[in-house]
């Protein structure tokens, strides 16, 4: 889906009109959450959720910890829903063998850097890693999801969108009240410069881990002229992170979150790009779902997750496991 435009706008009629879905959708969550017997794990869970539909910089995230816990010498593994994939598991990733359509798009980047396990059950899907080895568990979303006691959760906030408009899915972008969210996490970990007022809405309430997406290789892009797309929750982070790489967005074409390419779409974006003589330019988790022969002419602008105290995130994983760790000094 695309977000709509009036989840970021306060006092919206349309917000007005669907406020009794958002007052239903919330007291569902609320009783899911009350009447729910989590399990709990034998080894630490730690979740990387957001309190708002769509993306937020969750799988970034994700990988910023695994990198943190691979340094400590833990066999984490990663555990994923797989939004958009066919498969409801528990099933390991295999990126050699499973698509997007398989598996999700985020399951295959994840599987990249460590063992990536995808499972609609989260339960069924922790306890095939702990047998598979993994000494921790790193949760892409789920944070809503009562099922598995967690042992760590970070709220990931994007600073350009904060929590939209306030308000209840559908009437809103929220899954849960902010207050709510917050109750149940130890940390929010702030992506960008905070536009909207995020920090200040989250106040005292838990401590804030600011941060910020950096371009990896972005020279290589430095003056070159491109066609931009990206099917992911804001594709506006992307054509920033574009432009913050040197490059010159002559055309910027955004599609919904985890949007399938077709062939023929991908075929119509190259002709366009090639005709104006600009290079085609999207992200990786977007090119793991372009049709195989048209991947090797469609340039990926890979982005990795920088701290701004890099002391902070292992500050937090430091109670999880029995020495503390003495890596930190610079940022992931």
């Amino acid at each position: 889906m695309r977000a709509p435009g009036f989840w970021e706008r306060r006092g919206d009629w349309r917000s007005r009109l669907l406020s009794p879905a958002a007052f239903a959708y919330g007291w569902a969550a609320r009783c899911r959450a009350r009447t729910a017997q989590p399990w709990t794990a034998s080894v630490p869970v730690i979740c990387i959720g957001n309190l708002v539909a769509g993306g937020a910089g969750k799988t970034p995230v994700a990988l910023a910890i695994m990198a943190l816990l691979r340094d400590r010498g833990v066999a984490a593994h990663f555990l994923s829903r797989g939004h958009g994939g066919s498969l409801t598991g528990p099933v390991r990733v295999d990126p050699r063998t499973h698509t997007a359509a398989d598996v999700g798009d985020e399951p295959l980047l994840l599987a990249e850097a460590a063992p990536a396990w995808v499972s609609g059950d989260r339960v069924a899907g922790a306890k095939a890693a702990i047998v598979a080895g993994a000494e921790a568990i790193v949760m892409d979303d789920g944070f809503q999801n009562p099922s598995l006691a967690k042992s760590l959760s970070l709220i990931v906030v994007d600073g350009g969108y904060g929590f939209g408009n306030g308000l209840l899915l559908p009437a809103g972008p929220l899954r849960e009240p902010v207050s709510d969210g917050l109750a149940h996490a130890q940390a929010v970990v702030l992506i960008g410069e905070d536009h909207t007022g995020a920090a200040a809405q989250i106040g005292n309430a838990l401590p804030i881990l600011p941060a910020r997406l950096t371009p990896v290789a972005g020279a290589d892009l430095t003056g070159r002229r491109v066609l931009a797309f990206a099917g992911i929750g804001r594709p506006e982070k992307f054509f920033e992170s574009l432009r913050e790489a040197g490059a010159e967005i002559v055309e910027s074409v955004p599609f919904p979150d985890h949007h399938p390419y077709s062939t023929t779409e991908i075929a119509a974006l190259a002709k366009r790009a090639s005709d104006a003589g600009l290079l085609p330019v999207t992200t990786r988790k977007d090119w793991v779902r372009l049709p195989p022969a048209y991947r090797n002419s469609i340039a990926v602008l890979d982005i990795i997750l920088t701290w701004q105290d890099a002391a902070a995130p292992e500050a937090l994983l430091d109670p999880l496991f029995n020495t503390p760790s003495s890596v930190g000094q610079g940022n992931v």
